[in-house]
């Protein structure tokens, strides 16, 4: 089968598309023919291996094997393990692959029964394999953590990435004042999702113009700790999915000290809310955003464009 591997870090010319052995489901596993796959941020830091700590799994100076990465994929099921009793042969799913092996930048892959929700037929493809990742890092950041509720100031660091643009139409459900914060030319896509209010971090810094809110969602936890008690208002709530290590490490080890704010990062479920985001996709309330799409063979480019960061939604790959 054809699949995009790599056997260096670097940029994204390290990717290649190769001919590599099919693999074959286990018995509690299911063969997936891939439709698509969306890339996410944690494709491009194990392709780069960057931040450098991610290379104490992968491998310290090059990745341990031959890797084909990717978690969000789509697709239909084309053979099934003989204690897999979920799914038949041609049910058309999707999934997040990161806590069960990998593997979705390739024609097919293996995958634990589990992990998969049957995709519903008002949904194409492409947008199945925007929604697993990012929306559950949504739900959980949101709902689980935040514990999100009407009435609240909510402001959204990374508002238009591939969570952020989930985490916005999630956060409007609660009739909350919502402000979303990305780069310049996201702000008009971001108000469209149900945003009240825009700010261009690279014009405003959202920790130090006065306002103050209950919670704080972030996608980016690119500021100090310090930084983020300024922002929130008295018994305000500060929730990160990821971002830049050093900011995580300080948020855990300072965070605890703070007597009035709760500081906390999500420990990620893949795919526990998948069914709920399911139901608001067909009740109308939830939209994967897709800005542009790739042939397997461009993956190089795909992940080029999406390393500039100025895309506004998902950038997939078509197989």
């Amino acid at each position: 089968m054809k699949a995009i591997v790599y056997r260096n870090y670097g940029p994204p010319e390290a990717l290649r598309l190769e001919d590599v052995e099919a693999p074959v489901p286990g018995d509690d596993e299911v063969l997936v023919k891939v439709c698509a796959v969306s890339i996410n941020a944690w494709d491009w830091d194990a392709l780069t291996g960057r931040p450098f700590e991610y290379r104490i799994f992968n491998g310290l100076f090059k990745p341990k094997d031959i890797k084909i990465h990717g978690c969000d994929i789509a697709g239909r099921i084309e053979a099934v393990g003989r204690n897999a009793r979920q799914y038949k042969v041609g049910d058309a799913v999707f999934g997040d692959l990161s806590e069960s092996g990998w593997g979705a930048f390739a024609e097919y892959t293996c995958v634990d029964e589990k992990r998969l929700t049957l995709k519903p037929s008002g949904m194409t493809f492409d947008e199945a394999a925007c929604l697993p990742h990012g929306g559950n890092l949504a739900v959980q950041g949101l709902i689980d953590v935040g514990k999100i509720k009407s009435g609240q100031a909510v402001l959204i660091n990374g508002g238009g990435g591939s969570t952020g643009i989930l985490a916005i139409q999630i956060a409007k459900l609660f009739d909350v004042e919502l402000t979303a914060v990305d780069r310049t030319e996201k702000l008009d896509m971001m108000r469209a999702l149900g945003a009240d209010h825009v700010m261009d971090y690279t014009k405003v810094d959202f920790t130090r113009n006065g306002r103050r809110y209950d919670l704080i969602f972030d996608v980016k936890t690119n500021r100090s700790v310090f930084d983020y008690h300024r922002a929130l208002s008295p018994k305000g709530v500060y929730v990160t999915v990821g971002g830049k290590t050093l900011r995580i490490l300080q948020l855990v080890l300072l965070g605890k000290f703070a007597r009035r704010h709760k500081m906390h990062m999500v420990g990620y479920k893949a795919n526990k809310d998948t069914d709920y985001l399911v139901e608001l996709f067909k009740a109308g309330r939830l939209k994967p955003v897709i800005d542009r799409c790739f042939p397997l063979e461009e993956t190089a480019e795909a992940f080029r464009y999406f390393g500039e960061g100025a895309c506004k939604g998902k950038v997939v790959i078509q197989l």
